[in-house]
């Protein structure tokens, strides 16, 4: 196991299974050595989509929690793509999307769920640049959009 899963792994957590991507796209890209990855949304256990919206029927500390839960599916994806996360450097940046009413204000509280997660996990190789953005809807009504930029390990 990689330093991040022992580390999720001593707070008695593990990474989801990777969803496969919905439409033509993929979840990871490689280029030389950094990952593209695509757009992640928040799933229930039966992998139906979490919906909402932020401001309305999910409150910050919810959105928090989702940001988290939708940097582990990521972290899933981004494993499936380089094989083993100890290949990853650093995380270059987070953009994350937050479906919200047009006066929600707290877009940042919503993406430090992916933030902290990641600094938690990788340390200062986890501070990253990161973009925390509203949206009148996203996808399938969820409440959370996240995609990363990774530097692999040369």
């Amino acid at each position: 196991m990689s330093v991040i899963e022992d580390k999720l792994k001593e707070i008695g957590l593990s990474l989801p299974d990777p969803s496969p991507p919905v439409a033509n796209y993929l979840p990871a890209v490689i280029s030389g050595n950094l990952v593209f990855l695509s757009g992640h949304v928040p799933r229930n256990l039966d992998g139906s989509l979490i919906v909402g919206k932020l401001g309305y029927d999910i409150s910050v500390e919810q959105g928090y929690e989702i940001a988290q839960q939708v940097t582990f599916s990521l972290l899933s994806s981004l494993k499936a793509a380089i094989g083993d996360l100890d290949r990853v450097n650093r995380i270059i940046r987070v953009f994350c999307l937050v479906n919200a009413t047009p006066d929600f204000s707290q877009h940042p509280a919503i993406a430090n769920g992916a933030s902290d997660t990641l600094v938690y996990l990788l340390g200062e190789n986890g501070k990253h640049a990161r973009v925390a953005a509203g949206m009148s809807s996203l996808p399938g009504g969820v409440p959370v959009e996240i995609e990363l930029t990774v530097e692999l390990n040369s």
